[in-house]
């Protein structure tokens, strides 16, 4: 089904505001994470519609470097989707990638972090400016294989769970998982290529793309059937923007039917009192909310209590919308992550769980510098499962 062009729609806001909370008023404050970061009106999601509909439509305004600043400081967390009591609120995220398009396509004036992540995916295929050579290396020391035809999945780790170092602690843990669970896989190494999913959501379309077709063209070549991603983003790009031509699984869904099997055992240890992110990829994107909750739960020594945020309802990490490398919005002591932090702690556990590595990185780094480090640490799924001491 053809995607409404944003033109059609964006005059229909008229800044009722509901899109800046959650969907049943909750309390606890501002869902709309570039809001909670900036108080202004014109970061909200009505308010950066009546932007797009005046600068680029009627052309009421001038379009400014500033305007590409607000525009992009939006992690496309959905919030405003799951928020809006309109019809044309499930394609709000959409018209904001839309809008950035238009940016890209006229040259408006990109700002410099967004150029120069666009940039480094095309020159280099991953955001860090890091060498191809080192994609891999995430995987020393581990007996894990190039995939080959015949092996039942394609491990995708993707470009954060390949370069950051706080993430490849969890790409580890899960290709641990996968061995102890006898799951025939193999990864692409060097040969693994940005998924594109940040690229998109920034507005190049075009590299997107490119990378969208240089990947299905490598996955039919090696014979992929099924892939299985660490980061929500890789899933919800691969299984909704790709060809439909593979299964695509979430590592936590895998992971959870491998337990219902009996296939991979479960620490057997203490953990304590543990409270579970929701990333926004996996839940409002994908309506993927159970699998990691039913994981935490099989574990006998976890008393798992929510946020008071949590589901559809979950506050975002601030990193999406590439604002985990741009920083626009996750900057500040006002960032979401910062914010985040606190509502876990506020649950009393003493973990946070996460099932991404972009909210890993992000939310770790929120705990370092609020300085609850002694209160709280974060955690990915993939790392409490493989820790059986």
């Amino acid at each position: 089904m053809a995607e409404l062009d944003y033109r059609s729609l964006v005059h229909r806001c008229f800044r009722c505001g509901f899109c800046k909370l959650t969907h049943d008023y909750s309390p606890v404050g501002f869902n709309c994470p570039m809001y909670h970061r900036f108080r202004l009106e014109t970061y909200s999601p009505g308010g950066l519609n009546w932007l797009i509909r005046a600068a680029l439509l009627t052309k009421s305004i001038e379009w400014t470097d500033h305007l590409s600043e607000i525009l992009y400081s939006c992690t496309m967390c959905g919030n405003c989707a799951e928020a809006c009591r309109f019809e044309f609120g499930k394609d709000m995220v959409n018209m904001f990638r839309q809008a950035r398009e238009d940016v890209v396509e006229t040259q408006l004036g990109l700002p410099k972090m967004v150029s120069q992540f666009l940039e480094n995916v095309y020159l280099y295929g991953n955001a860090f400016r890091e060498a191809r050579e080192a994609r891999g290396d995430w995987a020393a020391g581990l007996p894990v294989k190039q995939f080959a035809d015949g092996d039942e999945y394609l491990y995708y780790v993707g470009c954060v769970g390949s370069y950051d170092s706080r993430s490849r602690k969890a790409a580890r843990a899960l290709a641990s998982l996968l061995l102890k669970a006898s799951v025939s896989f193999g990864i692409l190494g060097q040969e693994e290529e940005c998924d594109g999913n940040e690229v998109r959501l920034l507005g190049e379309q075009g590299l997107f793309e490119r990378q969208r077709d240089r990947n299905i063209e490598k996955f039919k070549e090696l014979g992929v059937k099924k892939i299985v991603t660490l980061s929500p983003h890789s899933y919800n790009t691969l299984k909704n923007d790709y060809s439909g031509e593979f299964e695509v699984l979430h590592y936590t869904q895998l992971l959870r039917d491998l337990i219902r099997a009996g296939t991979l055992p479960v620490p057997q240890r203490a953990v304590g009192k543990v409270t579970y992110h929701d990333p926004c990829f996996l839940g409002r994107h994908n309506g993927e909310y159970d699998a990691p909750r039913e994981i935490l739960d099989s574990i006998p020594g976890i008393d798992l209590v929510e946020m008071e945020r949590s589901r559809n309802t979950a506050f975002c990490c601030g990193g999406g919308g590439a604002n985990f490398y741009t920083g626009i919005s996750a900057k500040g002591k006002e960032q979401a992550s910062n914010a985040r932090v606190w509502d876990a702690v506020n649950t009393g556990a003493n973990v946070l769980a996460v099932a991404c590595p972009v909210c890993l990185m992000t939310l770790e780094d929120a705990v370092k510098s609020e300085g609850i480090d002694d209160r709280i640490i974060v955690r990915d799924i993939s790392e409490i499962l493989a820790d059986n001491k």
